[in-house]
C-alpha cells in the first residue's frame, strides 16, 4: 500500500521548482500569469505539506524531504536550462542533504 503522506510530501517538494522558476519567469517578463502560477504553487506547496503532517510522517522529516526535493530539482534545473555552474562540490552537498534526510528517516522510524 502506498503511503499517501508520502506522495503529499513529494507533492509538495516538486512544487517548490515550479514556483522557483516561474518565479524566474516572471521577473524576466513581469506577464502577470507568470505571477499567478508563482502565487498559486507558494500556496500549492505548504497545503500538500500540511496535509502530510496530519497523518503519520513527523514535521521534521516532512520538512527535511520537501527541503531536499526542491533544492535538489531547482539545482538540476538550474543548470539545464538557466546555465547555472554545477560542479563536484555541488553535487556532493546535495548528495549530503540527501544523506542526511534519509539519516533523520531511519533515526526516527517514520
Amino acid at each position: 500500500m502506498v503511503n499517501l503522506d508520502l506522495l503529499w510530501v513529494v507533492a509538495a517538494g516538486l512544487s517548490e521548482p515550479i514556483w522557483m522558476v516561474s518565479l524566474k519567469k516572471y521577473n524576466d517578463s513581469k506577464n502577470i500569469l507568470w505571477g499567478a502560477v508563482v502565487l498559486a504553487f507558494m500556496f500549492i506547496g505548504p497545503t500538500c505539506l500540511s496535509m502530510a503532517t496530519r497523518g503519520t510522517i513527523q514535521v521534521s522529516i516532512a520538512y527535511s524531504v520537501w527541503v531536499s526535493i526542491g533544492a535538489a530539482m531547482v539545482t538540476i534545473i538550474g543548470w539545464l536550462f538557466y546555465k547555472d555552474p554545477i560542479d563536484r562540490q555541488t553535487l556532493a552537498f546535495l548528495g549530503m542533504i540527501i544523506v542526511g534526510v534519509v539519516g533523520l528517516d531511519l533515526i526516527t522510524g517514520a
